[in-house]
């Protein structure tokens, strides 16, 4: 476990992804279910911890197949986490996350 208050971890998804089949067929889009896991992965990663609860996430652009991103995390206190997935300077989700006991 590290003691920096943020981490960045690179985010991307092969357009051969099974989720691609059916979201959506002919114009695929990362599901947000799989950002949330990224973001929860890389909590686990930096942090060695779980996620209780997604206390609130905003989509606000889609992420494509074969697109760059970054997942970012920042620390703000108690077992609370902020997390923002960017592709370049576009914010594409946002929100917080608690971590488990």
């Amino acid at each position: 476990m590290t003691d920096t208050a943020s981490f960045v971890r690179p985010l991307r998804f092969d357009a051969n992804h099974p989720s691609f089949a059916g979201h959506f067929p002919g114009r695929p889009i990362v599901a947000g279910v799989l950002m949330l896991e990224q973001a929860a992965e890389a909590l686990r990663t930096w942090r060695g911890l779980g996620v209780r609860q997604v206390i609130d996430a905003k989509f606000l652009a889609p992420l494509l197949p074969d697109e760059d991103a970054r997942v970012e995390l920042d620390a703000l206190g108690g077992r609370r986490y902020r997390f923002v997935v960017r592709r370049d300077d576009d914010v594409l989700v946002k929100g917080t996350l608690e971590a488990s006991e």
